[in-house]
């Protein structure tokens, strides 16, 4: 098994923070195809997320996020990158005063319909 173990410090509150984890499980279980169970606290909540491959827990506290994930083989190969993506993305979320409505706008960015591209001209001419 490959261990991911990210903890990262916060300003949110347990509020705000509960509400960022809650809406990054249900974007995980509609894009990633995982199955996330969701238990508050009162000091502390914990949402269990798993798939194919990939098992773990993310506890949001008022001042902390941690993360511990366990990876299969076959996603363990990509450990690294998988830790980097998180990390770079959580950092960044975090920098922002609002983070919920940030991950919101960029989720929507991200799945935009693509403008379908204009339709080509052809140097074919008709026969008279």
């Amino acid at each position: 098994m490959h261990e991911i173990h990210i903890s990262r410090d916060h300003a949110l509150g347990l509020v705000q923070a509960r509400r960022l984890a809650f809406r990054w499980g249900e974007v995980a279980e509609e894009k990633l195809g995982m199955e996330c169970t969701y238990a508050k606290g009162q000091a502390q909540d914990v949402l269990s997320f798993s798939r194919a491959g990939a098992k773990g827990e993310l506890r949001v506290t008022g001042d902390r996020f941690e993360i511990e994930a366990r990876l299969g083989l076959l996603l363990g190969a990509f450990r690294e990158r998988i830790e980097g993506e998180i990390v770079k993305n959580l950092d960044e979320l975090l920098a922002h005063k609002e983070p919920l409505k940030v991950f919101d706008r960029e989720l929507a960015s991200r799945t935009k319909p693509k403008k379908a591209a204009p339709a080509k001209k052809t140097g074919a001419k008709k026969k008279a």
